[in-house]
């Protein structure tokens, strides 16, 4: 993947990461790199403390890419709900889930200048409380703006199951 981003003051929130380049609608941006953790070893450093930044990206059931270390600067792209990028987790073709990568790729084309923002779809079983709201603010400035990064769990869908 040819660079065409930089890392610099966001007005969305603290760093960001810009297009120096024109970049095409399904063009593969940046790889989110980071030091392979197992959920465990995650939770048991950062779990239930207030840390601000943590760059984790759940990579699948067993494995966390933590950017904290050896990460690169897609741990910079901002959160947006009005998103011009997206986060896709590629599966190794060997199944070995410590082989997975996640990539960014462009929604649409982007011009030079603009901040690259990913939904990070972050779900929550609890309740979402104002507390977790104030944590969890979200400041894209999207005409759409849902005022937060986190989300109420997927609820699963119930199949009818109809006697024959």
């Amino acid at each position: 993947m040819p660079s065409k981003i930089a890392q610099r003051n966001s007005k969305i929130h603290g760093q960001g990461v810009f297009a120096t380049a024109p970049i095409k609608a399904g063009e593969d941006v940046v790889q989110y790199k980071g030091k392979l953790r197992t959920h465990a070893e995650v939770d048991k450093e950062y779990g239930g403390k207030d840390t601000g930044h943590t760059f984790l990206f759940i990579l699948n059931d067993d494995y966390v890419i933590d950017a904290n270390i050896n990460g690169n600067v897609a741990r910079w792209l901002n959160h947006g709900c009005a998103p011009n990028c997206m986060a896709f987790v590629i599966e190794a073709e060997s199944g070995d889930p410590r082989k997975d990568k996640v990539v960014i790729e462009a929604l649409r084309d982007i011009e030079p200048g603009e901040e690259l923002t990913y939904d990070y779809d972050i779900r929550i079983e609890e309740p979402i409380t104002a507390e977790d709201r104030r944590l969890w603010a979200c400041r894209c400035g999207a005409p759409n703006c849902t005022g937060s990064m986190i989300k109420p769990a997927k609820k699963s869908k119930k199949s009818k199951v109809v006697p024959a």
